[in-house]
């Protein structure tokens, strides 16, 4: 069931999706794919994934790869990373 999340909180779905299926530094995953298994739970889906997928990388807490198609957590700002997802997400 999709549930209407604050922004914080997707942004925070997007890290922990990452973080869980170890996603850090060169083990990249594709964006499309991202976007696709969150957007059974987040309303207003795909745009709104995408845009926060967007500030997580002027953040710093994203990296691009392969010419801006795929993402992986930034490993510089693991401990960061970390804190956020527990602060938002209240694990």
């Amino acid at each position: 069931m999709r549930r209407d999340y604050s922004d914080h909180e997707v942004k925070a779905l997007i890290l922990d999706w990452l973080v869980r299926h170890g996603r850090w530094g060169s083990h990249y995953f594709p964006i499309d794919t991202l976007v696709n298994k969150l957007s059974h739970a987040v309303k207003n889906n795909g745009k709104r994934i995408r845009k926060f997928v967007r500030e997580l990388v002027k953040e710093n807490y994203l990296l691009l790869h392969k010419g801006g198609e795929t993402v992986s957590l930034n490993p510089h700002k693991n401990i960061d990373i970390l804190e956020y997802i527990k602060k938002v997400l209240k694990v």
